[in-house]
């Protein structure tokens, strides 16, 4: 039976984005939507095909597949396709089938650029780039979830004040909240409580903290703004604020946090590290990178201005490393040059990282002097990153290992032997070394070898299609019937990798197009614009793939951020209950267009059959 104007309406306001518009805009939305009943097998567009409009499945079962007739989604109830097309010129840049008999509403072309038009929340959803505007960072319109100290701590009303004072002069902090239950506040306890209230009064010291504390205090929510916080101080001539949600208590903020987010920048950061004395003292200022990175993803800066950031303090950490190490060894018997690969290299440092390097040593350099000591050297500077937060790579890419720590006529016979047979492992290690980038040291050893690596190894066709199946290797984290596919057993069950089978993807994808286009960046966000300037990718190609990434790469941030805002360390896995439908429904949609792009470039070599 067709679709009466009642059901279009009742099936309308049950799918987001359209259940947020107005009633009205619904109505006449129904109005505006036509009916088309297909069979199993039916073929409902092709590549190429104009479209009518945008697709919304009332019932049935869709598959879509890529522009080589590989299969990217099975769609169900709900969900809408064929935006990417019109939102490119009107031309399916896929291809759709039945898979079940279904029944299909087609929001014309015409009306469905004029929801996007008219409605920021239809906009929104559509926007498949996902960018988000960057502002200052600016202390009183952050939100307190930003500001306050995750997880902290307390005791119950009938603890004894000594017990008090010494849990705060065990935790090095000025205050305890006092809670009961499923961490109900009660009240807050303060240094200056202790001492005006038990030691100027004489008390006991085994009076309950609930006969001193102050009861009910002034509270704020995780989604009040830094001036709240400041006006609730000033007005209330008060130095802590408990941080409360559905009556549990989440968080505090004291003044000296306040001090603290004012003062953390990266460019204090690297000014500290470049004149401390040691990797202890260093330590203690790359202990800051967490807080940094909760502040600059709070302060919506992109991801490549937060991961950049980030990275110039591990440069100066190793530049400073090398100047200590210099200090204690003596100077260089020859001039040597730090380089870093990796993410490092790609200047793509998240609140996770290890420590991906090598040593380019002048050719004049002896044996008993690369194993004395410019082993020396690496020790100390792989050593003090490692006390830095930079864990030793577990793949041992380190200038430690002999192998990477080598005169320039070794290292231009490595990339000889990997270019001219591009066996598995030479795939692996020239993946690792087209990302170099120098650090410290003497900056003419790596004149013209990027360069002519990339020439000889654009030349050879082998080697590129071997570089091309390594980069086939990590997939998007897509599941043709349920979404996005997790992590099936394991320490990590049930979340997404999004490193691994996030951006892991698109740097592999990046450093194709940078090897065939011979492009000299390492920055895998510069690589996909200049490829497309080259034109290497196309515009449409380009622009999909680099929301893709940005989505992708702001979202892992985001999970990293909220990690440390819980008092947990950062990580890459994702739990997809975590995301709202909105936002597993753009994240999946960025997986497919980076799993079109590797069929396309793998499509284009053979490779895929």
């Amino acid at each position: 039976m067709p679709l009466t104007p009642e059901q279009i309406l009742g099936f309308l306001k049950s799918v987001h984005p359209y259940d947020s518009i107005s009633p009205d805009a619904q109505s006449r939305l129904a109005r505006e939507c036509k009916v088309q009943r297909v069979e199993k097998g039916t073929i409902v567009y092709a590549l190429g095909d104009g479209l009518p409009g945008l697709y919304l499945i009332h019932d049935g079962v869709i598959e879509i597949r890529d522009e080589h007739g590989a299969p990217v989604s099975l769609l169900g109830v709900r969900n809408s396709f064929g935006e990417r097309g019109l939102m490119h010129g009107g031309l399916a840049v896929t291809s759709a089938q039945a898979s079940e008999d279904s029944t299909l509403l087609i929001v014309p072309a015409d009306i469905f650029r004029k929801l996007i038009a008219e409605h920021d929340v239809i906009g929104r959803f559509f926007d498949r780039s996902g960018k988000r505007e960057p502002h200052r960072r600016e202390l009183a319109t952050t939100r307190a979830e930003t500001l306050m100290a995750a997880n902290p701590f307390t005791c119950l009303p009938e603890t004894p004040v000594q017990d008090a004072a010494r849990m705060m002069r065990d935790k090095h902090v000025s205050s305890l909240c006092i809670t009961a239950g499923d961490k109900a506040l009660k009240g807050i306890v303060t240094v200056r409580d202790l001492s005006g209230k038990v030691l100027a009064e004489g008390l006991p010291f085994n009076t309950p903290v609930a006969d001193i504390m102050t009861a009910a205090p002034f509270t704020l929510s995780p989604s009040a703004i830094g001036s709240d916080v400041l006006h609730l101080m000033m007005e209330r001539r008060i130095g802590h604020v408990p941080i409360v949600e559905g009556g549990r208590l989440v968080g505090i903020i004291t003044q000296t946090d306040l001090t603290r987010y004012q003062a953390v920048s990266s460019a204090d950061m690297v000014s500290e590290i470049a004149y401390a004395a040691s990797a202890e003292e260093m330590a203690r200022v790359t202990a800051r990178i967490p807080k940094l990175l909760v502040q600059l993803v709070g302060g919506g800066s992109r991801h490549e201005v937060v991961t950049r950031l980030i990275t110039d303090i591990a440069d100066t950490a190793t530049r400073r490393l090398l100047a200590l190490a210099e200090e204690k060894l003596g100077p260089p018997p020859v001039p040597y040059l730090w380089l870093a690969c990796g993410s490092q290299g790609r200047q793509e440092q998240t609140g996770v990282s290890d420590q991906d390097n090598c040593l380019f040593l002048d050719d004049a350099v002896t044996d008993e002097q690369r194993d004395g000591y410019f082993a020396d050297l690496a020790k100390f500077v792989s050593d003090g990153l490692d006390t830095c937060g930079y864990i030793y790579c577990p793949g041992d890419m380190m200038a430690t290992n002999p192998r990477w720590c080598q005169p320039m006529r070794v290292w231009r016979s490595y990339f000889e032997g990997w270019i001219a047979k591009p066996d598995p492992m030479a795939q692996m290690l020239s993946s690792v070394m087209f990302d170099l980038r120098p650090i410290g040291g003497h900056l003419p050893l790596f004149e013209n070898l990027q360069e002519t690596t990339l020439e000889a190894a654009s030349r050879n066709s082998i080697f590129v299609a071997h570089m091309i199946a390594n980069s086939l290797k990590h997939q998007p984290p897509l599941s043709l019937l349920r979404g996005l596919a997790t992590i099936r057993s394991g320490e990590h069950k049930n979340t997404l990798d999004m490193k691994h089978n996030g951006v892991v993807p698109v740097v592999d994808l990046a450093r194709v197009y940078a090897l065939r286009g011979r492009i000299g960046a390492v920055n895998t966000r510069a690589r996909l614009v200049e490829a497309r300037e080259l034109g290497q990718l196309s515009q449409s190609g380009a622009g999909d793939l680099l929301d893709a990434y940005d989505l992708i790469a702001e979202t892992r941030l985001l999970h990293q951020a909220e990690l440390v805002k819980q008092g947990n360390k950062p990580d890459n896995f994702l739990l997809p209950s975590k995301l709202s439908d909105f936002e597993r429904s753009h994240l999946r949609d960025a997986f497919v267009v980076v799993k079109t792009m590797q069929s396309a470039i793998g499509h284009g070599t053979g490779l895929l059959g």
